[in-house]
Protein backbone atom coordinates (compact mmCIF):
# COMPACT_ATOMS: atom_id res chain seq x y z
CA UNK A 1 0.00 0.00 0.00
CA UNK A 2 1.44 3.23 -0.85
CA UNK A 3 1.52 6.22 1.63
CA UNK A 4 -0.88 9.08 1.67
CA UNK A 5 1.87 11.56 3.20
CA UNK A 6 1.58 14.88 1.66
CA UNK A 7 4.16 17.75 1.65
CA UNK A 8 4.03 20.45 4.16
CA UNK A 9 5.91 22.93 2.47
CA UNK A 10 3.85 25.45 0.42
CA UNK A 11 5.25 27.89 -2.55
CA UNK A 12 3.83 31.21 -2.53
CA UNK A 13 2.34 31.63 -6.34
CA UNK A 14 3.79 34.34 -8.58
CA UNK A 15 1.33 37.20 -8.69
CA UNK A 16 -0.96 38.27 -11.44
CA UNK A 17 -0.25 41.47 -12.28
CA UNK A 18 -2.56 44.06 -14.68
CA UNK A 19 -0.69 47.30 -15.27
CA UNK A 20 -3.37 50.21 -16.33
CA UNK A 21 -1.82 53.24 -17.14
CA UNK A 22 -4.84 55.85 -16.17
CA UNK A 23 -5.41 59.85 -16.24
CA UNK A 24 -3.75 62.63 -18.21
CA UNK A 25 -0.39 61.71 -16.33
CA UNK A 26 -0.09 58.46 -17.21
CA UNK A 27 0.14 57.04 -14.20
CA UNK A 28 0.48 52.99 -13.52
CA UNK A 29 -1.78 51.68 -11.61
CA UNK A 30 -1.44 48.04 -10.64
CA UNK A 31 -3.67 45.11 -9.87
CA UNK A 32 -1.69 43.03 -7.90
CA UNK A 33 -3.85 39.28 -7.84
CA UNK A 34 -3.14 36.28 -6.34
CA UNK A 35 -4.31 33.39 -8.86
CA UNK A 36 -4.77 30.78 -6.24
CA UNK A 37 -7.55 32.67 -4.27
CA UNK A 38 -8.22 35.75 -6.76
CA UNK A 39 -7.70 38.44 -3.52
CA UNK A 40 -6.43 41.43 -5.29
CA UNK A 41 -4.46 44.59 -4.09
CA UNK A 42 -5.48 48.16 -6.13
CA UNK A 43 -1.83 49.83 -5.90
CA UNK A 44 -1.89 53.66 -7.09
CA UNK A 45 -5.30 54.53 -8.62
CA UNK A 46 -4.73 57.70 -9.81
CA UNK A 47 -7.48 58.12 -12.27
CA UNK A 48 -10.39 56.34 -14.93
CA UNK A 49 -12.16 54.36 -11.44
CA UNK A 50 -14.57 52.82 -13.98
CA UNK A 51 -11.98 51.10 -15.86
CA UNK A 52 -9.96 49.68 -12.65
CA UNK A 53 -13.65 48.52 -11.52
CA UNK A 54 -14.33 47.09 -14.52
CA UNK A 55 -11.35 45.17 -14.52
CA UNK A 56 -11.26 43.92 -11.23
CA UNK A 57 -14.84 42.30 -12.20
CA UNK A 58 -13.69 40.92 -15.62
CA UNK A 59 -10.89 39.14 -13.31
CA UNK A 60 -13.34 37.83 -10.46
CA UNK A 61 -10.75 39.39 -8.14
CA UNK A 62 -11.79 40.08 -4.42
CA UNK A 63 -9.93 43.71 -3.02
CA UNK A 64 -7.92 43.07 -0.34
CA UNK A 65 -6.85 47.13 0.00
CA UNK A 66 -5.95 50.01 -1.95
CA UNK A 67 -2.11 51.16 -1.20
CA UNK A 68 -0.34 54.29 -2.60
CA UNK A 69 3.73 54.41 -3.23
CA UNK A 70 2.90 57.93 -2.13
CA UNK A 71 0.41 60.56 -2.14
CA UNK A 72 0.27 62.73 -5.31
CA UNK A 73 -3.09 63.23 -6.94
CA UNK A 74 -1.93 61.45 -10.32
CA UNK A 75 -1.55 57.89 -7.77
CA UNK A 76 -4.61 58.81 -5.51
CA UNK A 77 -6.89 60.59 -7.20
CA UNK A 78 -9.81 57.90 -8.09
CA UNK A 79 -9.38 56.34 -4.75
CA UNK A 80 -12.48 57.57 -3.40
CA UNK A 81 -14.28 56.48 -6.92
CA UNK A 82 -12.92 53.14 -6.44
CA UNK A 83 -13.90 52.81 -2.77
CA UNK A 84 -17.57 53.69 -3.95
CA UNK A 85 -17.66 50.53 -6.55
CA UNK A 86 -16.29 48.05 -4.26
CA UNK A 87 -18.76 45.41 -3.25
CA UNK A 88 -17.26 45.97 0.86
CA UNK A 89 -15.44 48.33 2.17
CA UNK A 90 -11.53 47.90 2.35
CA UNK A 91 -8.05 49.79 3.98
CA UNK A 92 -6.36 52.35 2.83
CA UNK A 93 -2.87 52.10 3.22
CA UNK A 94 0.17 54.49 3.26
CA UNK A 95 3.30 55.96 4.83
CA UNK A 96 2.18 58.54 7.14
CA UNK A 97 5.09 61.04 6.26
CA UNK A 98 2.81 61.62 3.23
CA UNK A 99 -0.18 62.44 5.22
CA UNK A 100 0.24 66.63 4.04
CA UNK A 101 -0.46 65.49 0.34
CA UNK A 102 -3.96 64.40 1.43
CA UNK A 103 -5.00 67.96 2.23
CA UNK A 104 -7.20 69.65 -0.11
CA UNK A 105 -4.90 72.08 -1.44
CA UNK A 106 -2.17 69.30 -2.42
CA UNK A 107 -4.93 67.34 -4.08
CA UNK A 108 -6.23 70.79 -5.70
CA UNK A 109 -3.93 71.58 -8.83
CA UNK A 110 -4.56 67.96 -9.99
CA UNK A 111 -7.78 69.37 -11.71
CA UNK A 112 -5.59 71.37 -13.85
CA UNK A 113 -5.23 67.50 -15.35
CA UNK A 114 -8.63 66.36 -15.19
CA UNK A 115 -8.58 64.95 -12.03
CA UNK A 116 -11.86 65.41 -10.13
CA UNK A 117 -11.65 67.12 -6.45
CA UNK A 118 -14.34 65.00 -4.08
CA UNK A 119 -16.54 66.42 -1.55
CA UNK A 120 -15.18 64.31 0.72
CA UNK A 121 -11.85 63.16 0.84
CA UNK A 122 -10.82 59.57 1.37
CA UNK A 123 -7.78 59.72 4.23
CA UNK A 124 -5.50 56.54 5.03
CA UNK A 125 -6.64 54.48 7.26
CA UNK A 126 -3.67 52.25 8.18
CA UNK A 127 0.59 53.66 8.31
CA UNK A 128 2.68 52.01 6.19
CA UNK A 129 6.36 51.43 7.87
CA UNK A 130 9.68 50.12 6.59
CA UNK A 131 9.60 46.59 6.91
CA UNK A 132 5.83 46.02 7.12
CA UNK A 133 5.00 41.86 5.16
CA UNK A 134 1.17 41.76 4.59
CA UNK A 135 -0.56 39.14 2.39
CA UNK A 136 -2.67 39.40 -0.71
CA UNK A 137 -3.92 35.96 -0.72
CA UNK A 138 -0.75 33.61 -0.83
CA UNK A 139 1.27 36.65 -2.16
CA UNK A 140 3.51 37.96 0.41
CA UNK A 141 4.83 41.83 -0.02
CA UNK A 142 7.23 43.61 1.89
CA UNK A 143 7.39 47.58 2.45
CA UNK A 144 10.71 49.79 1.59
CA UNK A 145 10.48 53.59 2.50
CA UNK A 146 12.53 54.88 -0.06
CA UNK A 147 11.97 58.63 0.33
CA UNK A 148 13.21 61.67 -1.75
CA UNK A 149 10.46 62.08 -4.38
CA UNK A 150 8.24 62.59 -1.35
CA UNK A 151 8.51 62.23 2.40
CA UNK A 152 6.68 59.06 2.47
CA UNK A 153 7.48 57.19 -0.69
CA UNK A 154 7.62 53.51 -0.67
CA UNK A 155 8.52 50.94 -2.58
CA UNK A 156 6.70 47.09 -2.32
CA UNK A 157 8.90 43.81 -3.01
CA UNK A 158 7.10 41.05 -3.89
CA UNK A 159 9.26 37.97 -3.05
CA UNK A 160 12.04 36.74 -5.51
CA UNK A 161 9.63 38.33 -8.50
CA UNK A 162 9.17 42.34 -8.55
CA UNK A 163 9.53 45.69 -6.43
CA UNK A 164 7.08 48.35 -7.54
CA UNK A 165 9.08 51.31 -7.35
CA UNK A 166 6.57 54.17 -7.51
CA UNK A 167 7.87 57.59 -8.22
CA UNK A 168 11.58 56.98 -6.81
CA UNK A 169 13.03 54.83 -9.88
CA UNK A 170 11.87 54.25 -13.62
CA UNK A 171 13.48 52.69 -16.78
CA UNK A 172 16.46 54.85 -17.28
CA UNK A 173 14.95 57.66 -14.50
CA UNK A 174 14.40 58.79 -10.85
CA UNK A 175 11.29 60.63 -9.82
CA UNK A 176 11.36 64.30 -9.50
CA UNK A 177 12.22 66.57 -6.29
CA UNK A 178 11.19 69.57 -6.88
CA UNK A 179 8.01 69.34 -5.47
CA UNK A 180 7.35 70.35 -2.28
CA UNK A 181 8.52 67.40 0.46
CA UNK A 182 11.43 66.54 -2.24
CA UNK A 183 14.75 65.66 -1.43
CA UNK A 184 17.64 64.84 -4.12
CA UNK A 185 20.10 63.00 -1.58
CA UNK A 186 17.19 61.19 0.06
CA UNK A 187 16.45 60.25 -3.92
CA UNK A 188 19.69 59.04 -4.22
CA UNK A 189 20.26 57.17 -1.24
CA UNK A 190 16.97 55.49 -1.82
CA UNK A 191 18.04 53.95 -5.30
CA UNK A 192 21.49 53.59 -4.13
CA UNK A 193 21.09 51.86 -0.57
CA UNK A 194 17.34 50.63 -1.01
CA UNK A 195 16.72 49.60 -4.69
CA UNK A 196 19.75 48.76 -5.89
CA UNK A 197 20.79 46.50 -3.41
CA UNK A 198 17.60 44.05 -3.92
CA UNK A 199 18.21 41.10 -6.61
CA UNK A 200 19.21 41.89 -9.92
CA UNK A 201 16.71 40.09 -11.75
CA UNK A 202 13.28 42.06 -10.06
CA UNK A 203 11.76 43.40 -12.34
CA UNK A 204 10.80 47.07 -11.83
CA UNK A 205 6.98 48.12 -12.40
CA UNK A 206 7.51 52.17 -11.74
CA UNK A 207 4.97 54.62 -11.42
CA UNK A 208 5.19 55.46 -14.86
CA UNK A 209 6.17 54.04 -18.16
CA UNK A 210 7.78 50.40 -18.72
CA UNK A 211 9.00 47.61 -16.55
CA UNK A 212 12.81 47.60 -16.40
CA UNK A 213 14.96 45.44 -13.72
CA UNK A 214 16.81 45.99 -11.22
CA UNK A 215 20.26 45.06 -13.01
CA UNK A 216 19.57 47.12 -15.29
CA UNK A 217 19.28 50.33 -13.62
CA UNK A 218 21.98 49.64 -11.86
CA UNK A 219 24.15 49.12 -15.24
CA UNK A 220 22.43 51.75 -17.27
CA UNK A 221 20.50 54.63 -15.27
CA UNK A 222 22.16 57.68 -16.21
CA UNK A 223 21.11 59.19 -13.00
CA UNK A 224 22.14 57.06 -10.05
CA UNK A 225 24.24 54.27 -11.22
CA UNK A 226 25.47 51.43 -8.74
CA UNK A 227 29.09 52.29 -7.03
CA UNK A 228 30.25 48.53 -8.17
CA UNK A 229 29.20 46.36 -10.68
CA UNK A 230 26.41 44.28 -10.24
CA UNK A 231 26.71 40.18 -11.12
Amino acid sequence: MQGTSQRSDHVAPRPLIEILSVGALAANCYLVLCSNTRRCLILDPGAEPERILARLRALEASVSAILHTHGHFDHIGATEAVLAGLPEPVSVLSHPADAYLYEPQARLPGALYGYPLPETLKRPDGPLADGDEFAVGDVRLRVVHTPGHSPGSISLVCGAECVFSGDTLFRRGIGRTDLPGGDEDAIYESISQRLYTLPVSLTVYPGHGPTTTVGEERRANPFVQASEEGE
